[in-house]
């Protein structure tokens, strides 16, 4: 899921760059105003370090890889800082192991934080539907994979025909990795919401929509 660096155009590269940069603002501002993000540093450096982790473990189909991303739980977990936590692994997964390009950060970056992003809101939306919270979390998850697997794909596409191909094999590729995420964000969020539903975005039992918040 890594691009790596010579493989984009320089415009593509540098529209990456910019909307991250614009999403790392946005995203640290809507954190801030939304609670305080001191708070959320121990969390932030925890999921960090899974992504960190379950990124390195990978599959290299060139120009790119296959591995498990956790964007999806990332997202639920985390919310808009979720996109943050994925640069942070992504800068250092490109400087201590060479796992994708310096260059191309920004849209790595674009390609697995849009769809965390993304998923958050859906298990918002879900979970006022009163869908289950581990089901929900699974289809959050998975959905995130197919999203990404969508960006990527796409970026390839755009950056020219020669990817046409390896962008086909990459989207198959994903294919059980988007079934094993589902189970795993499902076990996850399942069990968090029985042992520790405070670390969930949802209000508590007998807590309205932005206590939490307003108590911080």
């Amino acid at each position: 899921m890594h691009i790596s660096d010579g493989v984009l155009p320089l415009p593509v590269i540098a529209g990456g760059w910019i909307i991250t940069i614009i999403l790392l603002a946005v995203t640290l501002r809507w954190a801030g105003k939304n609670g305080d993000i001191a708070k959320e540093i121990p969390k932030l450096s925890v999921l960090t370090s899974a992504f960190f982790v379950a990124s390195l473990i990978h599959i290299d189909i060139p120009p790119s890889s296959a591995h498990l991303i956790l964007n999806g739980l990332l997202g639920i977990l985390l919310g808009p800082l979720c996109y943050v936590a994925m640069f942070i692994g992504l800068t250092l997964q490109a400087l201590l192991f060479q796992h994708g390009g310096l260059t191309v950060i920004g849209i790595n970056t674009l390609n697995i934080g849009i769809p965390g992003l993304i998923c958050y809101f859906i298990f918002m939306a879900g979970y006022k539907k009163k869908i289950p919270l581990a089901l929900l979390g699974g289809i959050c998850c998975a959905l995130a994979i197919f999203l990404t697997v969508v960006c990527l794909v796409s970026v390839l596409v755009i950056s020219g025909d020669q990817f046409t191909a390896v962008a086909g094999v990459l989207a198959v590729a994903h294919i059980p990795i988007m079934i094993a995420e589902a189970f795993i964000g499902g076990a996850v969020v399942g069990y968090i919401a029985k042992v520790k539903p405070e670390l969930l975005p949802i209000p508590l039992k007998g807590e309205k929509s932005g206590d939490r918040n307003n108590n911080e």
